[in-house]
């Protein structure tokens, strides 16, 4: 999650600049434009620059609520020094105002430019103007004769360069209004009323879309093949309001159908899918495509065609190479005063712009590490090796995946200073905007502190790669071996150095105040590799020990304690079984929570932030916490986890509420427009949009850049996102990101592979039925619930025992269940069968007695109770007096018995006993009870428990009083 918003810029070629023309451009002003405001953020009222951007050689800065930048003199045209605000939208013919307060620190001329802000650089006006020292309001207006769509290659721009002397340029209130058409970009296209993962559902797994609609009762589904033919039909099953979604929703559950094939769509009435396969070759091609995402981000080395296709090959970036200032000998930034420099080529660009962190880098490295780890201990390895991705290294016999690593890796080794801490990032000393290559980017690199986050990063990453290299290189695990060991005690003596969260000039400042969680991962890799008895005393005394810190929220480069967790639940490592049984247990714990979250979500996503509110990156979020599903089925065998993962995915691929898969390049509605300096279509023609296997960030509630909040305000969590670049804080693209994404691919491609567990275990007992809120006709029955670690437990039969015969009387799926449509004043026997996702049933519960309330006649009867007790029984005198207007001729008295006691012998009456209810039935010489008159009966019984007299008492069906 990028820590700051990144301001846009796009050089302009000088020499192009030169010549254009600025014939027709500014018109006689009797145009009528229509009131749209063009320009974002142009009173700087919110506390940001952005998206205004400064060229090299000028410094923008927020002063006083107005835009002042510090122009470097000694430049020779005016363009030679700019600041501007890229993706302005034109439309030929139409008339546009602008308008701006400027002033200098000392008098001299600048210019007002609008035109193009990429090759080949048309001007459709420019305004030259004379500062003085004191705000002056300028305005002039001019008519489009060039054509620019919403965040197209429009531009808005101030000419500053051509000063021998620095100078300092303040502007404010700037605006441009004109044009027909209202600004907000391409938002896409409407959402689709039923929304499915757009790429594939795996054969044998549960396959579910969601229709929005308000109807409250089932709708007919139809599923058709790619030729239009009907192959199955149903009915939704209504799940009313969603919260993350903000809309009415139905499930459609055609998992029955399981036949493979293509072009397959969902009708509900007029409403009708995007086309997804049942399959799994998708899946097994993302897994690739999710790792090519860090061959492209490579920095200091040419992106080859032969590996990327010629639309995605370009110079190597960084490395001194005009107009770069390279990577080979970076200072640190001057307020530092460091004393040396480091060479830091190499390494893999963050988030679509020209930095490098190491906090970003190090979880990245360590996921896609991980990925090729775990595969190699519990799963499969061989699809991970050698020749398997489109890299340089692809024939050198090390896996492909190692290999891409550790590109990486080796830059993260570089970022360690003379003293063993580690700089927490390298990028350049200003913003650099969209669209820029990096081989294009002017901008001079600086290194910014060392701290102690960045160290415990480099120490759990190279200490994770030193036991990985142990036998492919034994020198380089040595070399990340010592690096870790010298990075961790240099930590442990800077244990709170904390990144400048104000060090966000140039690069976000990805600063993070809370450092336990980073000593727990780097302690746990050390001891991983290593054994020594001073990692474990780290490791077992940190409160993240034992899966402490997983949680439903998820875990991302801030977070970091649940990396060590996987790691030790995984490699063999010497701790004690409890310890990694414990660690385990944390992640079934929450991959439950998650899996119970999801059965009640519109649009289900293993995602549960503490407030509700999507936040920056959720996607990313997202796909770590599909990860823990995947680690609880790899510790548990449970099929519910594996069908967990597929779930998740099915969210990130299109079963969302705007019908977006969020994976470029797959489904029929991916995103296009990543935030993204050099995939940048949206801004330059001549640039390709993202290749296939890139994460967008995703909803993010908090709309933390201008695009989102013009055109998102007031969206339900769910629904706040755009595809658009400029919208960064929903629509940019991270290698962490990435690297998390590219886990789950690789881990659901190995998974459609492998046959899920059979389960031949039935669910545990369920606990006996209790009794409440009885009443004449019906009672609630809940009861202790079923466990089942397999394929979990599904539901659970409430069943009446009617002497030899069993009555399923209700269904339902948690361990509760009300029941109607009972007999007044009548005993049941109830018990209770748990199921299973195999269908496997468990052992009947034991049963319970309950009597619904009698619907007779008021003061009938009253009863009086003697009883003397001793430690294994009782005798009890009854005494039952007719309080009634009407004789008996006949009567039965009932109650239940107390404790576990057993009538052993009775007088005066025919005694009868079921379970603890027991029931005394007159004899000939005393079947009539006359008004006011009593009879009394008697038993011995044996048992132990509670004594206590029972307050059921009931003559004839009718409740009696007691005393």
């Amino acid at each position: 999650m990028r820590s700051l918003p990144s301001p846009r810029w796009r050089r302009q070629a000088t020499a192009v600049l030169a010549a254009v023309a600025v014939s027709g451009a500014l018109a006689s002003g009797t145009a009528q434009a229509a009131e749209y405001e063009r320009l974002i953020n142009g009173t700087f009222s919110g506390g940001t620059l952005d998206p205004w951007w400064a060229s090299a050689g000028v410094t923008n800065r927020l002063t006083n609520g107005e835009l002042c930048a510090t122009v470097t003199g000694g430049t020779v045209n005016p363009w030679d020094a700019l600041i501007g605000q890229n993706g302005v939208p034109f439309e030929a013919g139409q008339s546009y105002t602008m308008s701006f307060d400027a002033y200098a620190s000392v008098a001299r001329p600048a210019a007002a430019v609008a035109g193009e802000g990429v090759s080949p650089y048309r001007q459709i006006a420019k305004q030259d103007i004379a500062l003085t020292t004191t705000k002056q309001h300028f305005s002039f207006t001019f008519t489009s004769e060039l054509d620019f769509p919403d965040a197209g290659p429009g531009q808005v721009t101030f000419h500053l360069g051509a000063q021998a002397a620095d100078t300092t340029v303040c502007v404010d209130n700037v605006s441009l209004i004109g044009g027909v058409k209202p600004p907000g970009g391409d938002a896409g296209q409407p959402a689709k009323k039923i929304n499915v993962d757009q790429v594939a559902y795996v054969p044998g797994l549960p396959k579910h879309a969601t229709l929005t609609s308000t109807a409250t009762t089932p709708q007919t589904w139809t599923l058709k093949n790619s030729a239009g033919t009907t192959v199955a039909t149903g009915q939704t099953t209504p799940k009313g309001a969603d919260a993350e979604s903000g809309d009415s929703t139905h499930l459609i559950d055609f998992s029955s159908y399981d036949t493979a094939g293509t072009g397959y769509t969902l009708t509900v009435g007029t409403e009708t899918s995007y086309p997804f396969d049942i399959g799994t070759d998708a899946i097994k091609k993302m897994r690739y495509d999710s790792l090519a995402y860090f061959y492209h981000n490579r920095s200091g080395i040419e992106i080859e065609a032969q590996y990327v296709g010629a639309q995605y090959a370009r110079p190597a970036g960084h490395l001194n190479v005009a107009p770069n200032q390279g990577d080979n000998n970076v200072p640190c930034l001057a307020a530092l005063n460091c004393g040396y420099t480091l060479d830091v080529r190499g390494g893999w660009y963050d988030a679509g712009d020209h930095g490098k962190y190491v906090v970003n880098g190090g979880i990245s490295a360590w996921q896609v590490l991980n990925t090729y780890e775990r595969a190699k201990l519990i799963g499969d390895a061989s699809a991970l090796g050698d020749g398997k991705l489109a890299i340089p290294e692809k024939a050198n016999n090390v896996p492909d995946i190692l290999d891409e690593a550790r590109w990486e890796v080796e830059f993260l080794l570089k970022m360690q200073a003379p003293d063993g801490m580690v700089h927490h990032k390298i990028h350049d000393q200003n913003w650099t905007g969209l669209p820029l290559l990096p081989h294009q980017d002017p901008q001079a690199r600086r290194l910014s502190a060392t701290s102690t986050a960045a160290t415990l990063n480099m120490a759990a990453v190279a200490a994770q790669s030193a036991r990985i290299w142990k036998t492919i290189d034994p020198t380089f695990s040595a070399k990340a071996l010592a690096a870790a060991t010298k990075a961790y005690a240099a930590a442990k003596a800077n244990p709170n150095k904390i990144a400048d969260p104000n060090d966000g000039t140039g690069g976000g400042s990805y600063s993070d105040s809370v450092l336990t969680d980073e000593f727990y991962w780097a302690a746990a890799e050390l001891f991983t590799t290593t054994g020594e008895s001073s990692y474990r005393a780290d490791l077992t005394a940190s409160p993240h020990y034992k899966g402490a810190s997983l949680n439903t929220n998820g875990f991302d480069w801030g977070s970091t304690g649940p990396l060590g967790d996987i790691t030790l639940a995984l490699v063999p490592n010497g701790l004690p079984a409890a310890d990694i049984a414990a660690i385990k247990s944390a992640f079934t714990a929450v991959a439950d929570a998650h899996l119970s979250r999801m059965a009640t979500q519109g649009y289900p996503a293993p995602y549960s932030p503490a407030d509700g509110n999507y936040v920056w990156g959720s996607n990313g979020l997202v796909a770590n916490n599909i990860s823990v599903l995947a680690l609880a089925h790899d510790f548990t065998g449970a099929a519910k986890y594996r069908q967990g993962v597929f779930q998740g995915l099915h969210y990130l691929l299109g079963r969302n509420p705007l019908s977006y898969s969020y994976v470029t390049g797959y489904g029929d509605q991916p995103v296009k427009n990543v935030h993204h300096r050099h995939w940048a279509n949206q801004l330059d023609p001549t640039l390709p949009n993202a290749p296939a296997g890139a994460l967008s960030g995703g909803p993010n509630a908090g709309l933390q850049d201008p695009i989102a909040a013009r055109l998102l305000e007031g969206c339900a969590s769910q629904k706040c996102f755009v595809d658009h670049i400029e919208a960064y804080s929903v629509n940019e693209v991270t290698v962490n990101w990435n690297s998390a994404f590219a886990w789950i691919a690789n881990w659901a491609a190995e998974k459609v592979t492998t046959a899920p567990p059979v389960d031949t275990t039935a669910p545990s007992t369920p606990g006996a039925p209790v009794a409440s809120d009885i009443t004449t006709t019906g009672a609630k029955l809940t009861w202790t619930a079923s466990t089942d670690p397999e394929s979990g437990v599904k539901e659970y039969d409430v069943i009446s025992v009617e002497g030899d015969a069993l009555r399923v009387v209700a269904t339902v799926t948690s361990p509760s269940a009300t029941l109607t449509g009972l007999r007044p004043n009548t005993a049941y026997q109830f018990a209770v069968v748990a199921k299973n996702g195999a269908n496997l049933r468990s052992a009947m519960s034991p049963q319970t007695t309950v009597r619904t309330k009698s619907d007779g006649v008021a003061n009938y009867c009253r009863v009086v109770w003697q009883a003397s007790t001793w430690s294994s029984g009782m005798s009890v005198n009854i005494t039952v007096t007719n309080t009634g207007t009407q004789a008996w001729n006949g009567w039965k008295l009932e109650f239940t018995l107390p404790g576990n006691q057993k009538i052993s012998q009775g007088w005066s009456a025919t005694w009868a006993q079921s379970g603890q209810a027991a029931s005394a039935t007159n004899l000939s010489w005393n079947r009539t009870v006359a008004p006011n008159a009593s009879v009394n009966v008697g038993f011995n019984s044996s048992g132990s428990g509670s004594t206590t007299p029972p307050t059921d008492f009931r003559v004839n069906g009718n409740p009696c009083t007691v005393g």
